[in-house]
């Protein structure tokens, strides 16, 4: 049984970017605190968190892995992520779990392109964040640059917490008890600069600390937290987990000063769906019905499913039922697990701020709710913002025989990372496999090879193109078919117009008289949806269109669902015909990280590739951020041109845009061999 409270709890997820040292700090912390004996290493392969012989073999994290140690009375509930942007799925995952986001920096790389991105994000969840500047025992680094960088980037609320000592073989507290010299700035203006910001958010002791001059850090609690809540304040702690320097002050510091679940920002969960949700307030109280989020699911070819998931109301009890989500049918906890990297130890109850882990049930997916009442029936948690996954291969089982086995094999893959997706282009007939960039797809294809021992074959997928309509048209079909027996009857009138570029699919019934039965416009909307996986001018999907069915004809004996189905897919053949039709290619926005000296090289690349620069940005340490937007298919083979200006220190992510029309050469000739395959077949 667990024999902590709540209020002891600290959920804590280390995310930045990569090689910040966040899985070498994780173990120095499960070390200092006594959790585990021996600090590994990635050289050694034999850290808690990086554990998949994948991981062993990259020397860097490619999923979040979960831990846990105690320190001072706090239960610290860890969560280490990787870095690298084309992994950033797992990290953005682990923002859902926890109370306070710990930022880890590269001390020697200063703000890179993930530091931004999950300082943003955290900030968009309502998290309490913390920077850590890590490896500050390294050699060429500009520690008061970087705090001033920091602060330029993220605002005054930075404050250190403690600064370096003694050539950073060390660090001052300037919080708890300021005494001592720092190798640079004043540990008494840090440790003044801290109290003049937390005080700011309660009047009372503002008033009070301007007539005495002096507030006591033991009463400081309380507005501390605020300070976090509102991110009022962003502390900043200086560490070296390979020489141990700030390792023990930063446990102090997430076990006195980090919030607990009754501290922190409460979750974003929602009941009800669209436009009707409302704000649903969890608590976290033992005593209350459970609510849990599944944050993370595992599919092991050998264990099975495994859904990670954090508590954040109720108690959970093994042999306890529980449902999943909306489902009617409930399950039972028969095994109640909580995770230590790969080691799964079983326990009995879990309380809110615990993580724990089921294996074996079906039903649990990726962002499940769980819980054991039904007055807990359509909550969900506010959607994470993820990036689409543009960067694709089209995949297919090497011997026959095994398409079945590798149609499983990539629907797990999906299951396991957001961030992993898997379409099917009708017009080319290819299963295209989608990650965040070329490590993420190499890392999945040696999944596949590997862990399920399995041959495929690849190739770069064709550029997910779409067909639009320029104007409004209408169509018209009558299906009739007469056999011996009963016949087929339905006539259906349409029109069609254009809605703003990523609006999709709109379908609005505005039959009158009953001229069309009610019972059959469902049929109509299947028939008129059955053409937009294909559109008749390019074989492309039909994006952007609204469809209103206005009139049409029955047969009381011969009209029957298939009838007009087949009418309105012809009607909408028929208008999509008259509606001006044109290609549509998928436009990304792109940011591209690189030394300043590369700047124009880069710019005037993307500008050659039918992109547009929209903006530059200055960042540490000689680096610079390039912003554009540039049409996907001119973005083949970009990587290794990148890396080639940059001497191999560019990187570069991009998420999609929106849709342009492509150009007029594009679409005769994509148009031309559609023709052309059609009158083949």
């Amino acid at each position: 049984m667990a024999n902590y409270s709540v209020e002891s709890i600290r959920t804590v997820a280390l995310v930045g970017h990569g090689d910040s040292g966040k899985t070498s700090l994780t173990e120095a912390l499960l070390h200092r605190s006594g959790a585990i004996p021996n600090a590994g290493s990635l050289e050694r392969g034999d850290t808690v968190c990086d554990f998949d012989p994948l991981e062993r073999e990259y020397r860097h994290s490619l999923a979040s892995a979960l831990a846990h140690c105690t320190y001072d009375g706090a239960e610290l509930n860890l969560i280490d992520t990787p870095g690298y942007p084309d992994f950033i799925g797992q990290s953005i995952a682990a923002l859902a779990a926890v109370e306070t986001a710990l930022v880890v920096v590269n001390a020697q790389n200063g703000i890179e392109l993930t530091t931004r991105r999950m300082m943003a994000m955290a900030a968009e969840r309502g998290l309490c964040r913390m920077l850590v500047v890590n490896k500050i025992d390294a050699e060429r680094v500009d520690l008061p640059g970087l705090l001033a960088s920091l602060r330029e980037a993220f605002g005054k609320e930075v404050l250190p917490l403690n600064l370096p000592a003694d050539n950073a073989s060390r660090v001052v507290d300037c919080f708890f008890e300021p005494d001592g010299k720092a190798d640079f700035s004043s540990v008494a203006e840090a440790h003044q600069a801290l109290v003049d910001q937390v005080v700011e958010v309660d009047e009372e002791l503002m008033a009070r600390y301007l007539e005495q001059g002096e507030i006591a850090p033991a009463e400081l609690h309380e507005p501390f937290e605020r300070a976090l809540r509102e991110g009022h304040l962003i502390p900043l702690c200086f560490t070296s987990a390979r020489t141990g320097a700030g390792v023990a002050e930063l446990l102090d510091i997430l076990a006195r000063l980090a919030p607990n679940p009754t501290e922190g920002n409460p979750p974003l969960f929602l009941k009800g769906e669209g436009a009707d949700a409302k704000a649903f307030r969890s608590q976290p109280d033992p005593q209350q019905h459970v609510l849990a989020h599944v944050f993370k699911v595992v599919i092991d070819p050998f264990v099975g499913k495994l859904g990670i998931f954090r508590v954040h109301q109720g108690t959970l009890v093994r042999d306890m039922q529980l449902f999943v989500g909306d489902g009617r049918k409930p399950f039972k906890l028969g095994h109640l697990l909580r995770l230590q990297g790969k080691r799964h130890e079983e326990v009995t109850r879990l309380i809110p701020g615990d993580f724990g882990a089921l294996t074996k049930v079906d039903e649990v997916e990726f962002d499940s709710v769980l819980h054991d009442s039904h007055d807990e029936d359509q909550i969900h948690l506010k959607p994470l913002d993820f990036p689409a996954p543009m960067q694709g291969l089209a995949i297919e089982a090497k011997r026959r025989g095994d398409e079945q086995r590798i149609a499983e094999v990539l629907s797990r893959l999906q299951a396991e990372d957001p961030c992993v997706k898997l379409d099917y282009q009708a017009s080319t007939q290819e299963t295209v496999l989608r990650g965040m960039g070329e490590l993420h797809l190499r890392y999945l294809l040696d999944r596949i090879t590997g862990t399920y021992k399995l041959e495929v074959e690849t190739r770069p997928p064709k550029v997910p193109y779409r067909e639009a309509i320029t104007r409004p048209a209408e169509g018209h079909s009558r299906h009739k078919k007469q056999t011996g027996g009963a016949g087929q009857f339905g006539e259906v009138f349409l029109r069609i117009e254009p809605l703003p570029r990523g609006d999709g699919f709109a379908f609005t019934d505005e039959v009158k008289g009953g001229v069309i039965p009610s019972q059959f416009i469902p049929s109509v909307e299947k028939g008129v949806r059955s053409v937009l996986a294909c559109g008749p001018l390019a074989g492309l999907p039909v994006a952007d269109v609204k469809v209103t069915v206005y009139d049409g004809k029955h047969h009381p004996v011969d009209s029957k669902d298939i009838a007009f189905q087949a009418a309105g897919r012809k009607a909408m053949l028929d208008a999509l015909r008259a509606a001006g039709e044109v290609v549509l290619e998928p436009v990304v926005t792109v940011e591209v990280t690189a030394p300043e000296t590369n700047l124009g090289d880069i710019t005037t690349d993307l500008i050659g590739r039918r992109g547009q620069v929209t903006g530059t940005e200055s960042l540490s340490q000689g680096l610079a951020l390039v912003f554009g937007q540039v049409p996907l298919a001119e973005l083949d083979g970009y990587a290794g041109r990148l890396k080639a200006i940059t001497q191999g220190h560019g990187a570069f992510s991009m998420v999609l845009s929106h849709y342009n029309a492509a150009p007029q050469e594009v679409q005769q000739k994509m148009a031309g061999a559609y023709k052309a395959v059609q009158e083949e077949d």
